[in-house]
């Protein structure tokens, strides 16, 4: 975690820090998806391959599922994509 520190203090002395934050672990994930006009959700990671995460949404939510709700919003649910909803590790 120190060398953590030490990256995120860097990358903040340049002023490039915008927001991030170490997320729980992927057992904690639920999945949601679409399926027939239908939204899914599903316990657990999405897959356990060598996919690499492209980015996420930082958003504040009272409940589990009022951030299922919103990540079934996100445009490429619709198109088949997959969303990992996870809570943010409180440091």
């Amino acid at each position: 975690m120190e060398e953590y520190g030490k990256f995120w203090d860097d990358l903040d002395k340049k002023g490039m820090i915008r927001g991030g934050q170490q997320l729980a672990p992927h057992t904690s994930a639920t999945v949601v998806s679409a399926e027939n006009g239908s939204t899914l959700t599903t316990d657990g990671p999405y897959a356990e391959t060598k996919e690499q995460l492209g980015g996420f949404f930082v958003i504040e939510c009272g409940s589990l599922d009022e951030a299922l709700e919103a990540a079934a919003q996100v445009p490429s649910v619709k198109i088949g994509g997959k969303i990992e909803v996870r809570p943010i590790v409180d440091m």
